[in-house]
């Protein structure tokens, strides 16, 4: 098998060690910590953006899906609130949506009580395209975490959520995406 273009990623020890070498403040233990947790993350975005571009929809997509879901039956929110959800602009927002609905993915309509507010609202196509994206990441979930035991993924989520908390206590504007990025 060939190997991937460019040059390979430092293992976490290599990383820890040259961090170690230029700044000598740094804590080992919390450096693997953070370092495990950022691949891990960057590893499993790839992995989420594989699966999801075998059903034909983007990870952007499937946030909106997700923000929509996550709404509730009748699973419909205001564009407004789907971009500070996500942490979108709002012109981000409106082309995002315009590229669901021509994926058949949501319908966007005036609100009947409202004709100024408008509507986004995913549709059954939108709702498999989620559900199916769901299955495919518990398959992948599962197969991650098949090396921890019971006790072990409930220590596990519970120091993530911990950790996590603090983040969102000390960093409450950072839900969303930066400006930056978008």
């Amino acid at each position: 098998m060939a190997e991937p273009p460019g040059v390979p990623e430092p293992t976490l020890d290599e990383q820890i060690a040259a961090y170690q070498r230029e700044f000598q403040g740094l804590d080992p233990q919390v450096e693997q910590i953070v370092s495990a947790l950022s691949r891990l993350n960057r590893r499993m975005n790839v992995a989420y953006g594989r699966q999801t571009a075998a059903l034909g929809i983007s990870n952007a997509e499937w946030e909106v899906l997700k923000a929509l879901v996550l709404s509730g039956a009748p699973y419909r929110m205001g564009p407004s609130d789907l971009a500070k959800r996500l942490g979108l602009t709002p012109a981000a927002m409106t082309h995002r949506i315009d590229r669901m609905l021509a994926e058949g993915l949501v319908t966007r309509e005036r609100d009947e009580s409202n004709r100024v507010r408008v509507i986004v609202e995913l549709t059954a196509e939108g709702r498999e395209k989620w559900l199916e994206a769901m299955r495919m990441a518990t398959v992948f979930e599962e197969d991650l975490l098949q090396d921890l035991s019971a006790e072990e993924r409930n220590t596990f989520g519970d120091v993530l959520t911990r950790l996590l908390r603090r983040v969102e206590h000390a960093q409450p504007d950072a839900g969303g995406r930066l400006s930056d990025l978008d």
